[in-house]
């Protein structure tokens, strides 16, 4: 089972503290799994289950990304690359394996400029080489700002240009000459990658910019490191960068694989044919994490051993526990895993977390079926402007779909907001169809 947590990096002199969200998974020597922008730790979730059987896998949000805190000002990948030292240093690491993907090994390398000792052997997939043509080409065009807009009009935009990528690379250059062989309408895949841009926001153009911007690092001859694989599959657009890296030092090799599973195969083969250490135990925060409960995880944050459980509205988020309290978000909302009879769950978590008693939400007012329609993906991401359109709407009227002046409530300034509309349509994409499941709970739980 992959389980997830957090881990609170300190206050130093490269910077202010801040969190550090990781997945775990697995039993043996460590493999730490560094993503690619603008994704986080859950893309690596199908190969963490596969590479588990040999290593215990860690992979953490890069800062920005996922439900890892950002880094301050315009960090170079220096910065995210000592980020990510620091991250091995507080989690209680000596020595392990890597392995990361484009940006993710781009990260990679420049940790063991800094660091040569810390990686015992380092796999890389997909290395860029730049030239000064293509970084011109880049330049702030493939890291365009993202903020929402007043009406989901940024929605738009970050739907096509998640679905695009997989047909031209770069994105926004639309020519015969730079379609992709590897093009996709796989709207699952799109749906999320798209949330995960939604956990980046803005914050998603410090990673890209670090990696578009930097020199690609081989160990001089003087400096001893761990072997080093660098490996692209066919259809993967940095393949063809293989070709442009300078002469290699001892121990670092090349490898074109012919698809994405050979790419796996031969970076797993490599890295386990280098000894490794057993895992130590590792450090994580007690004011924030996951519990098992109704055999997935639940997101909680507060105090193990509160007097009360808060919980939210449908379709909302872990709400503020209070003094001496604890909140989770309802299975299938927020960061906790979808489950089958959610009050059920909700009960088991409060017995694991040390409270029994529950503070229920009030039902919500309305019909369960209108309140929550169904967001599933749509081709054309019809169904972001939809959640948009109803996180708006439920500042002027309760219900929302009720809209007229019987129904309308005082406008609060502060949620229209397009920041806090963001806020809550993100939390209802989210929700999905266990917004409907956790009104029709509560109406039962209250009767």
């Amino acid at each position: 089972m992959i389980t997830r947590h957090f881990l609170t990096i300190p206050a130093s002199a490269a910077g202010p503290e801040r969190r550090v969200h990781y997945r775990k998974c697995g039993k043996g020597p460590v493999l730490l799994l560094v993503h690619q922008s603008p994704r986080s730790s859950k893309e690596y979730e199908p190969l963490m289950r596969e590479w588990g059987a040999h290593f215990t896998c860690i992979a953490p949000d890069s800062p920005g990304f996922g439900q890892s805190d950002p880094l301050g000002g315009e960090p170079d990948i220096d910065a995210f690359a000592a980020a990510t030292l620091e991250f091995v240093e507080v989690l209680g690491l000596n020595h392990c394996h890597a392995y990361g993907f484009h940006s993710g090994g781009i990260i990679l390398a420049h940790a063991m400029k800094q660091r040569p000792s810390r990686f015992i052997a380092l796999a890389i997939g997909g290395y860029p080489v730049w030239t000064a043509a293509e970084m011109e080409l880049f330049g702030e065009r493939y890291t365009v700002p993202f903020n929402p807009s007043a009406f989901g009009e940024h929605l738009t935009w970050l739907w096509n240009r998640v679905m695009e990528q997989s047909w031209f690379f770069p994105w926004f250059d639309v020519r015969d000459e730079t379609r992709m062989s590897v093009a996709h309408a796989d709207l699952a895949r799109v749906q999320a990658i798209v949330m995960e841009m939604l956990d980046a926001g803005d914050a998603y153009r410090s990673g890209y910019r670090a990696a578009l911007s930097a020199a690609p690092w081989i160990a001089p001859e003087h400096v001893a490191t761990g072997p080093v694989l660098i490996s692209a599959y066919n259809g993967d657009p940095l393949q063809g960068h293989i070709d442009r890296l300078p002469p290699l030092p001892a121990g670092w090799r090349t490898n074109k694989a012919t698809s994405p599973a050979a790419h796996h195969a031969d970076c797993l083969a490599f890295l386990l044919s280098h000894a490794g250490e057993a895992c130590p135990n590792l450090a994580e925060d007690d004011s924030e994490g996951f519990i098992v409960a109704g055999g997935g995880l639940v997101h909680w944050r507060g105090k193990i051993g509160a007097t009360h459980l808060v919980l939210h509205d449908p379709g909302a988020e872990l709400s503020n526990p209070g003094p001496g309290g604890i909140a989770i978000d309802v299975p299938g909302h927020g960061l906790s895993d979808a489950a089958d009879n959610l009050a059920i769950v909700v009960e088991e978590a409060a017995c694991k977390l040390g409270t029994h008693e529950i503070i229920w939400p009030e039902v919500p007012i309305g019909d369960p079926v209108l309140l929550n329609p169904d967001l599933a993906p749509q081709r054309f991401g019809e169904h972001l402007q939809r959640a948009w359109g109803i996180s708006r709407a439920e500042a002027f009227f309760r219900p929302w779909y009720d809209a007229r002046a019987a129904a309308a409530i005082p406008v609060v300034q502060s949620e229209i907001t397009p920041e806090a509309i963001a806020l809550r349509t993100r939390a209802r994409l989210r929700a999905g169809n266990a917004a409907r499941q956790w009104h029709e709970a509560l109406v039962k739980a209250r009767a």
